[in-house]
């Protein structure tokens, strides 16, 4: 075959499931019976010798549809519309409990995989199934009729050793199926480590899987092996490419002249572009005692307003890391920095978005050095709204790193210099616009673990909040939402930071569960963020408050990134984006990027909007999952030592098997089974949030106070169990 020709075939092969994809689809559902591929072909006129080009595309495409589970070839050999004989392609989602499910392609229901069924697939397997019925709860239950593609990675567990086999019991539990090691392949591995298999048979029907031994990373208790776990069972990148890395070492130490071109005088610069000189301008980083990467500083001034503004209250500017000056798209730090999608941070260790010598040094706002910034420079009028805002480059110098402990000292004793006293003055203007705005407000309680020289938790305590963080908080939301503001004026394409509202079903359940109790949540069928904001104030003082604020808060979406500019509900904004944190977040990096191309008079293209917002929602949702493990890891570590105590503690979850309570002096959950609450059937009740007592009438609801006795701490699985310490008698 000449170059040309199979040049020609190669792109009739990538073009192939959008040239006949669809149409065989439909002639498969319009047929009456199966159809063979002689068949289906003649229905599209592919006959002859001269037809080799169509033929090759046609069956190509047939291949995709198949692998993609849309299309069944039976025994036969003819092929059928998925759709028509009820066989669903998704992936597979395993559980604990050694049952699954298929979560379909199309946003069907979701399909109940029983554990004979969950033998020979994986979790994130990719299946097609069939609908056999339903399970008892009234869900579709299915029959795997083909593995379409296997997840095909390492895994992490822990290894064993019984009657002389050795396995891998998976550390992630949606592995349903213990991995069998034979002697070959078990290398120097030992029952009781922590290992990282590679499987070299997949399940089926009569067999487990098989693996070989790829890592072992040591004791199951070793300091920091929960970190060690959760990067692996998380598939978290944590080693940076070699050419990332050369890339970084590339970076100069601090800023160069040669970055400081077009500089313009801050007072005397009128346009747009050109970086400008605010080396005078005596801005402050205010972060955690522990921070080390500095993203943003600020600086407010009374009455002087931005060029263009109007009568302004104050004049409140927000420097943020300039991260795209050096990272450019399609670099080989852009392509870890996408990969990865944000930092993760556990406790005691950070897996940065970008290599230290950027995150930690040359992009870090650290005080008394030069530093390149995109700066967002606002008049705040006295009744804290943006009257006037500006963007553009600027090179700066932090005057100091100051803590929210330290800052918040100095204002509380009347100490703060001019500039911290605007900031504070500027801040409460802007919290009097987000009460008037009618953002939602939530209390919730952080915690933080403090450990020993040995990596020991000596105790977990509730991390103390004050009005400097909410002062920092305020400026970068501002400055967000003028970058949002910004690039929806433009109608400039970007990952906007969308907060949706409230789903109609869980709004009224909220109605329901609220009327009870004689309250009603104002704003019809279609609530706004002040009708939120409204109840919370009204409810403050009710002793049943933190059920409540519970309960409005579950009503409530996940927040994710888009490129559809849907608002954000619960922040009460139009437009709102992430632009203050590209240092440890990706969509804030190109957020940088396009006002720098508006700035320019360009457009920031080559970007699929919609795939970059499915991935960064999904990277997010990663390191938040991968954090709460380790953290539910060293909670159980550390209840171990209190097994058999008694505490007060506060029920923060109802479900239909008990109540999760969480202990008022550790911040830690645990289970109290239903099987525990007394000898009653105890009938749940979703819509009220309660497990009520049959014969007793006993209630268990949403934040109540319950006493309870610690009794067993299983690492493995991350489970604490509770009983009542004071049991019902019958």
């Amino acid at each position: 075959m000449s170059k040309k020709k199979h040049k020609k075939l190669s792109q009739q092969r990538a073009l192939a499931p959008d040239v006949y994809g669809k149409e065989i689809l439909g002639a498969l559902e319009r047929a009456g019976a199966p159809l063979t591929l002689a068949e289906l072909m003649a229905g599209f006129s592919i006959q002859g010798r001269g037809e080799e080009p169509r033929r090759v595309a046609f069956k190509d495409a047939l291949g995709v549809l198949e692998r993609a589970g849309r299309v069944v070839k039976n025994r036969a050999g003819s092929f059928l519309a998925a759709r028509r004989i009820d066989v669903l392609a998704g992936r597979i989602e395993g559980h604990r409990d050694g049952h699954g499910f298929l979560v379909p392609d199309d946003d069907c229901a979701q399909v109940f995989l029983p554990p004979a069924e969950m033998r020979q697939v994986m979790h994130g397997d990719r299946a097609s199934v069939r609908i056999s019925g339903q399970d008892p709860r009234g869900r579709p239950l299915g029959a795997i009729v083909e593995v379409l593609e296997r997840c095909n990675r390492r895994i992490v567990g822990r290894l064993h050793k019984e009657h002389g086999v050795l396995f891998l019991v998976p550390e992630d539990r949606r592995y349903t199926l213990d991995i069998l090691i034979p002697p070959a392949d078990a290398g120097c591995a030992k029952p009781g480590q922590v290992a990282t298999v590679e499987l070299i048979a997949q399940p089926s029907k009569h067999a487990q899987p098989i693996g070989r031994v790829a890592e072992v990373l040591g004791g199951y208790t070793d300091p920091g092996m929960e970190i060690e776990i959760a990067l692996r069972k998380f598939d978290l990148p944590n080693e940076f490419s070699k050419q990332a890395l050369a890339a970084a070492r590339a970076m100069p130490d601090a800023v160069r002249p040669e970055d400081l071109k077009d500089l313009k005088d801050a007072k005397s610069a009128t346009g747009a572009l050109g970086r400008r000189d605010l080396r005078g301008v005596p801005f402050v980083t205010i972060d955690g005692e522990t921070a080390k990467d500095f993203d943003d500083a600020v600086h407010a001034e009374r009455g002087a307003g931005v060029a263009g503004g109007k009568n302004a209250g104050f004049r409140l500017r927000v420097a943020i890391a300039d991260v795209s000056h050096y990272v450019r798209p399609g670099d080989a730090l852009d392509a870890e920095a996408r990969e990865r999608g944000t930092s993760v941070y556990f406790p005691r260790r950070v897996i940065p978005m970008l290599p230290e010598k950027i995150s930690n040094g040359l992009c870090s706002l650290n005080p008394d050095v030069d530093r390149l910034a995109m700066v967002c420079d606002m008049a705040i009028a006295p009744d804290g709204k943006v009257t006037h805002y500006e963007f553009y480059p600027a090179v700066f110098r932090s005057q100091a790193r100051l803590t929210y402990t330290s800052v918040w000292e100095m204002i509380s004793k009347g100490k703060a210099n001019a500039n911290l006293q605007a900031l504070y003055e500027c801040y409460q203007a802007l919290a009097l616009e987000r009460a008037r705005r009618g953002a939602i407000d939530f209390e919730t309680v952080e915690t933080q673990m403090v450990f020993d020289a040995n990596g020991k938790i000596l105790r977990i305590v509730a991390e103390a909040r004050n009005e400097a963080h909410r002062l920092i908080e305020e400026c970068m939301l501002a400055a967000n939402v003028c970058a949002g503001n910004f690039l929806s004026e433009h109608q400039h394409p970007v990952l906007y930071r969308v907060h949706d509202v409230p789903a109609p079903e869980k709004i009224a359940a909220l109605r329901d569960f609220l009327a009870e109790l004689g309250l009603a949540l104002p704003g019809g069928e279609k609530p706004s963020p002040k009708d939120y904001a409204q109840i919370l104030e009204k409810i403050k003082t009710r002793p049943d408050f933190l059920l409540l604020q519970t309960i409005l808060l579950r009503s409530l979406k996940q927040a994710v990134y888009t490129p559809e500019n849907l608002g954000h509900f619960g922040l009460a904004f139009d437009a709102y984006v992430h632009f203050t944190s590209p240092i440890r977040r990706y969509p804030d990096l190109l957020v940088h990027r396009a006002i720098k191309a508006l700035l320019l008079k360009q457009k920031y293209s080559g970007i699929d909007w919609q795939e970059a917002g499915r991935h960064c929602s999904a990277t997010e949702r990663r390191a938040d999952e991968a954090s709460r493990d380790v953290e539910n890891w060293l909670k159980c570590y550390y209840m171990q030592d209190h097994v058999g105590g008694v505490y007060e503690g506060r029920v923060t979850g109802v479900t239909a098997f008990g109540l999760f309570v969480m202990l008022d002096d550790y911040f830690v959950d645990g289970l109290v089974h239903i099987s525990e609450l007394g000898r009653d059937y105890f009938r749940f009740e979703p819509t009220r949030h309660m497990l009520l007592g049959e014969r007793t009438g006993k209630r268990y609801r949403l934040a109540d106070r319950l006493k309870v006795k610690l009794v067993r701490v299983d690492l493995e699985t991350r489970k604490i169990d509770l009983v009542p310490a004071e049991p019902e008698r019958a």
